[in-house]
């Protein structure tokens, strides 16, 4: 039997069974991945941890019970305000390097030398009358 007959005969089988073993070698990876990221999320999810919720709220853990999934985590969302959530809603655990630094009103006037500039409604108006003037300008 040649090579060529006998692709013509299992070649499809051979494709059909190398599939499956990519297939099932994938679905064991990804869910490899996903439990070692549920596990570190489990680990840094400790009262006083700062939290993003399923909702979008930002908030602080005051009770969680990584245990027992079915009681749910108290986040204090403000000072005060404790809500009771599902502990699945905590979507992650929020790092202090993820936040950005609240900017005061006088660090709006001046801006950061390496960070984009942002420009003023008079520049605005300048730099769109300055186009507006180019486009009017027959080209020679």
């Amino acid at each position: 039997m040649d090579l060529g007959t006998f692709f013509q005969n299992y070649g499809l089988i051979i494709l059909l069974v190398i599939l499956l073993v990519f297939m099932f070698w994938s679905s064991r990876r990804r869910m490899a991945k996903q439990k070692a990221e549920q596990e570190a999320k489990a680990r840094q999810t400790v009262p006083g941890a700062e939290v993003l919720l399923q909702g979008g709220l930002y908030g602080t853990i005051v009770s969680y019970d990584p245990d027992n999934l079915d009681q749910p985590a108290v986040v204090e969302i403000a000072p005060g305000v404790d809500i009771k959530v599902h502990s699945q809603a905590i979507l992650r655990i929020v790092n202090p390097t993820d936040e950005t630094p609240a900017a005061s009103d006088g660090d709006l006037a001046a801006p950061a030398e390496d960070g984009p500039r942002v420009e003023t409604a008079e520049e605005t108006a300048r730099r769109l009358r300055e186009n507006d003037d180019k486009k009017d300008t027959p080209e020679a």
